[in-house]
Order: structure tokens, then sequence, then C-alpha cells
């Protein structure tokens, strides 16, 4: 058995991936891969969102994620009190900002992609393909390209999960721009886990996607998330850590 990847990425979206009935709001499917160092993952990461958790909550099993933070739905609506949320707001994207985690985005304008690729292509399979090729590139240059590395993608339903299964296996035996086969493996935990990889991946999605719309739109979390994207040596991030396409 190959030894087990330093790193662990965990996978969430914001966005319908379907090419039919576009919300005119929101016309965008965003998916993000957010690669972590198991060390600093399980000493610093994790601890950290446990206090955050104690300190507001009182205990650890609310589960963060950003739609429900950002409509103010309980218990992130401190019972109207709003010197709480905004210092609790302030307290969760310095966690974010003092994480170390890299991200890889891709996002699709949907309408341009289904005249790109078609309304009968699958937006889930072609962004997690271009997600994979580039997780691949960057865990490569932190030289773990050839170790087994674990992929958590949040369970969506039976026949989604195994239609993604599918795609992720076909995509990881070879079926991808790079030509090679990629040493992932794909975990379902159920929607309802209090992972903190998915956690974070979650408050990740929408604020890129948000940006891609309206760049000069302010949008305070993307400020903190962009100085998580994958570079290029050179230090560009798009085409790298951020795929948009079409």
């Amino acid at each position: 058995m190959e030894p087990f990847s330093d790193f662990v990425v965990y996978v969430d979206e914001s966005g319908n991936p379907s090419v039919t009935g576009i919300d005119p709001d929101y016309p965008l499917f965003v998916l993000t891969f957010c690669i972590f160092r198991k060390s600093d993952y399980v000493s610093a990461i994790v601890p950290a969102l446990q206090r955050l958790k104690f300190e507001y909550f009182g205990h650890d099993m609310v589960v963060f994620h950003e739609r429900e933070i950002r409509l103010r739905r309980p218990p992130f609506d401190f019972h109207g009190d709003r010197s709480i949320r905004d210092r609790f707001l302030a307290e969760l994207s310095v966690w974010v900002r003092d994480s170390p985690f890299t991200i890889i985005a891709v996002v699709l304008h949907k309408r341009r992609f289904a005249t790109r690729y078609g309304a009968d292509t699958e937006p889930y399979g072609v962004a997690m393909r271009e997600g994979l090729e580039r997780v691949d590139a960057c865990l490569a240059h932190l030289g773990n390209g050839a170790k087994r590395t674990h992929i958590v993608f949040e369970a969506r339903g039976k026949n989604e999960d195994s239609a993604l299964e599918l795609e992720f296996r076909r995509v990881c035996a070879g079926s991808n721009r790079l030509g090679k086969p990629l040493p992932f493996e794909i975990v379902f935990p159920g929607k309802q886990i209090n992972s903190t990889g998915l956690q974070l991946a979650d408050l990740t999605a929408r604020p890129i996607g948000r940006s891609c719309m309206n760049p000069d739109q302010s949008n305070r979390a993307y400020e903190v998330i962009a100085t998580k994207l994958y570079r290029a040596e050179e230090g560009q991030e798009r085409g790298h850590g951020l795929i948009v396409d079409p």
C-alpha cells in the first residue's frame, strides 16, 4: 500500500450545478478544494475552531454553514445582539485568515458553460476534473505528488454521490488533461458531519463566486480568502488557484 499523503483535501460548492433554470442573481457554480497539511489541521486549525464555538455557543456541536451565518439564522442571529454578531464575524475572519491552507477554486459561468459544452454536459464533473488536475499539481509542488491523498466531498444524495464517485474514479484513472492516473481516494461523510475541513470549505465557495460576478464590489470575506489561493511561482492565481471556465 502506498503511503498516505501529508495532506487532506475538503471540497464544497456554491450554486446549483444544473444548467437549466439558472438563477439570474447567481448564475454560477463554484467548487472549492481546500488543501490542508494534516499536522497544521490537527494542531492548530481544529482547536482554534473549537475554541471559537465554545466561546460563542457554549458547545462545539454547532455546524458552521455560510448560508445560515449570512442569513442570520439561529444560532447565528445571537438573539438580535448586533455587537456579539459583529465580534463573532470578526473572529471568524481571523480564524480563516490565520488557518494555514490552500484553495483551488473552479468557477463556472453556467450560461457560457452550456454554450461551450452543451446543455447535456454536467458542470459538477467538469469542475471536479479541473480542480483535481490543479490539486495534483499543487501536491506535486509540495512534495506529495505520489502519495495517496483523500479528497472529502460532502454527501449530496445517493444518486448524486454514485454519479460523482463514478466520474471521480474515471478522472483518477487517467481521463484528465494530464493523461495520467491521480493518486486520490474519495470520501463521503454525511451532510451533518461536524467536520472542520468541510465547514471551512463551505465558508470559501460563495465569496469566491461573488467576487467573480462583481469584482469591483467590496467583498471583505474574499479579501481574506484570496490570500489562500494557490499561485504559480510567478504569483499568478488565474489558471492555478482560480479557474474560471469559460
